[in-house]
């Protein structure tokens, strides 16, 4: 990368690499290149049990990038040694310079119950954050008997005092509250309206305030799908209408309750007789025939919380994310190339001044000037 990359970085925006099903975890490479190059300031990884390990993935995003912060979003805490994770943040740590953020996520019940983990409670996450920023600073722990488990002896590096930020990705009121008090930045999730948006905000601040901190210093990030008219159309209907139909699939009580949406749509889409017996992710699995079906189970106002149509459609529609408190947004299911008119059109609307007290660490602390 250039240091003309690194003078241009947009640290208001972010995207997933690999999003939805890669071919091949190196299609990584040429993804985080071209979003340095365009100036996209994060870069997030998401997790599944595949080839899209996040510790791998994030060490290769750290090795090949120069300038783009790094947060996964999210890993588990329960799938990793508390040792390994907090070992494999220092190390991405010093090996990208402070770019990382250790992101963190309840995962999915129906996930967890078929492989045989517990289901993840907010005192385990509180307590695990707890033992990470110990760790971090170089403590021993000695004989740890908490709700994230017995641990007699846990130690990193006597030598360490490193504040390594923790993202977490919320959308529950026990989530967004826990993330506010405990944790330095929150990745919301993807189809939020713009009331719930708000409200999420709004409680992640006063979550951080409640206890004792500056609630401008707590992160939020907007996740928001971001899908231009220049996209072909099986692809469009791909992200978003099977993005949606899989969120439902997997957590569609807690989509509908936060949204305040009609559960009787969602009984509706379970109910259908291809939803019911189809196996798998309807995003990765289904044909676009499929997924036209599956279109007409799902409410226009659903997928409506998006970044749509024209470039300049898209840039409005980031820019009401800012104006509904977002700190930050990241265009969510589409790779840097798919983006590449949309973020030349909103380097050409932004106001750098705007964006100038946020850091590259998308889970660092905000800097006010």
């Amino acid at each position: 990368m250039t240091s003309n990359a690194s003078a241009t970085a947009m640290h208001e925006l972010g995207f997933y690499t690999l999003a939805g099903a890669p071919r091949s975890p190196r299609d990584l490479i040429a993804e985080v290149t071209a979003a340095e190059a365009m100036g996209i300031g994060s870069c997030f990884i998401s997790e599944r049990f595949n080839i899209k390990e996040a510790a791998t993935l994030s060490g290769a995003v750290g090795a090949i990038s120069d300038h783009i912060g790094i947060a996964t979003a999210a890993t588990n805490h329960n799938t990793r040694h508390p040792l390994v994770t907090a070992a494999y943040a220092s190390t991405m740590h010093f090996l990208t310079g402070g770019r990382f953020s250790l992101g963190l996520g309840r995962g999915i019940d129906a996930l967890f119950d078929a492989i045989g983990l517990p289901r993840i409670k907010t005192a385990e996450l509180e307590d695990f954050v707890g033992l990470m920023r110990r760790l971090w600073r170089g403590e021993t722990v000695l004989g740890h008997d908490g709700p994230c488990g017995k641990y007699p002896y846990l130690r990193l590096d006597e030598g360490f005092d490193e504040h390594i930020p923790i993202t977490f990705t919320a959308f529950g009121p026990n989530s967004l509250a826990f993330a506010g008090r405990a944790c330095d930045a929150v990745v919301l999730h993807t189809f939020f309206t713009d009331e719930t948006t708000q409200r999420c905000v709004r409680a992640v601040k006063s979550a951080a305030e409640n206890a004792g901190r500056d609630p401008d210093s707590v992160r939020v990030w907007s996740c928001f799908a971001t899908i231009g008219d220049h996209l072909p159309e099986a692809v469009r209907l791909k992200k978003t209408v099977g993005r949606m139909a899989t969120y439902l699939q997997a957590y569609g009580d807690l989509m509908v309750r936060t949204n305040d949406w009609d559960p009787a749509v969602l009984k509706a889409f379970r109910a259908d007789p291809f939803v019911a017996s189809f196996s798998g992710a309807l995003d990765q699995k289904a044909s676009t025939a499929e997924l036209e079906h599956v279109a007409t189970l799902i409410p226009e106002e659903w997928l409506a919380p998006a970044a749509s149509g024209t470039p300049e459609n898209c840039v409005a529609a980031i820019q009401g994310q800012f104006d509904l408190g977002a700190d930050g947004v990241i265009l969510h299911g589409a790779s840097p190339d798919d983006l590449a008119p949309i973020v030349s059109a909103w380097q050409s609307h932004r106001d750098p001044a705007e964006f100038a007290h946020l850091p590259a660490n998308p889970g660092g602390l905000i800097e006010r000037r």
